[in-house]
């Protein structure tokens, strides 16, 4: 076996994987939007406040210098939409439903920026002012 082969073959398998998880990615631009505070209330009344950290996956007629100018908007749609009907976990006050949430902000989206160029919401983190003391009741 040749010298050279036997160099090169620890890089290809370190490729090999490597190439592969990168397949799993989706592919295109993305914009983070972070401390987005929504409020959890409760029986009328205001329990909790959790902070929303989000990545938009941008549909292909979207660029993240676009979004970016659209962000405040994005941000006051959300808040709107937060205290309209609050995204509640039942019995949990320091989560948030990510379904209704990611939904909502979908809607918002289609209708600030396009139809095309938000594809999806993921929630990066939800991290809730109050940790201590929640109670369902």
């Amino acid at each position: 076996m040749r010298r050279r082969d036997l160099i090169a073959a620890p890089l290809a398998l370190a490729a090999g994987p490597a190439a592969a998880g990168d397949s799993d990615r989706p592919s295109g631009a993305s914009l983070s939007i972070s401390g987005v505070g929504l409020p959890v209330i409760a029986g009328g009344r205001l329990r909790n406040y959790v902070f929303v950290s989000l990545r938009l996956h941008l549909g292909g007629s979207a660029t993240p210098e676009s979004m970016r100018l659209k962000e405040p908007f994005l941000r006051d749609a959300l808040v709107r939409a937060g205290h309209r009907t609050p995204f509640v976990v039942a019995g949990d006050w320091t989560r948030l439903d990510e379904a209704a949430l990611s939904a909502s902000l979908m809607r918002a989206a289609a209708s600030i920026a396009g139809r095309t160029a938000v594809a999806r919401v993921e929630i990066v983190s939800q991290a809730p002012r109050r940790r201590t003391g929640v109670r369902a009741g």
